[in-house]
């Protein structure tokens, strides 16, 4: 059991040095359609040999940026087997994190809800 759980550590401690490089690497990145691009999250296989690299960008359309992100992906890949000291370097695949523009809309909603139901109780009060 203690060895599964190292094996875990071991993979998320890659997979936050794979971010961090990653942040690092992407002012290499010479794609106009590639704006303002932060790495949110590395999700790693078990065998290493895959990551799904999740980003956010502030400018430019997303699947244009993902598209160019996973056409960089060799030299990117390239890139941090020059920095990391592992056997397998994962082939990258990125992927648009949806999470903010998701928590917006939530946010959104909970306060027209909110609204609706002040608004109703303001009416209910002065009928």
């Amino acid at each position: 059991m203690a060895k599964r759980r190292t094996s875990t550590n071991r993979n998320v401690q890659i997979a936050d040095q794979i971010q961090r490089d990653l942040s690092e690497l992407m002012r290499e990145v010479k794609d106009p359609r590639v704006g303002m691009v932060t790495i949110q999250s590395v999700e790693l296989t078990p065998d290493y040999a895959h990551a799904k690299v999740y980003f956010t960008t502030l400018t430019g359309d997303p699947k244009q940026t993902q598209d160019a992100l996973n056409h960089a992906a060799g030299h990117l890949h390239n890139q941090l087997f020059k920095r990391l000291h592992i056997h397998t370097v994962p082939t990258l695949h990125f992927h648009y994190d949806q999470t903010i523009e998701k928590a917006v809309e939530m946010s959104r909603l909970i306060d027209e809800a909110n609204a609706t139901r002040a608004k109703d109780a303001d009416d209910q009060e002065g009928a």
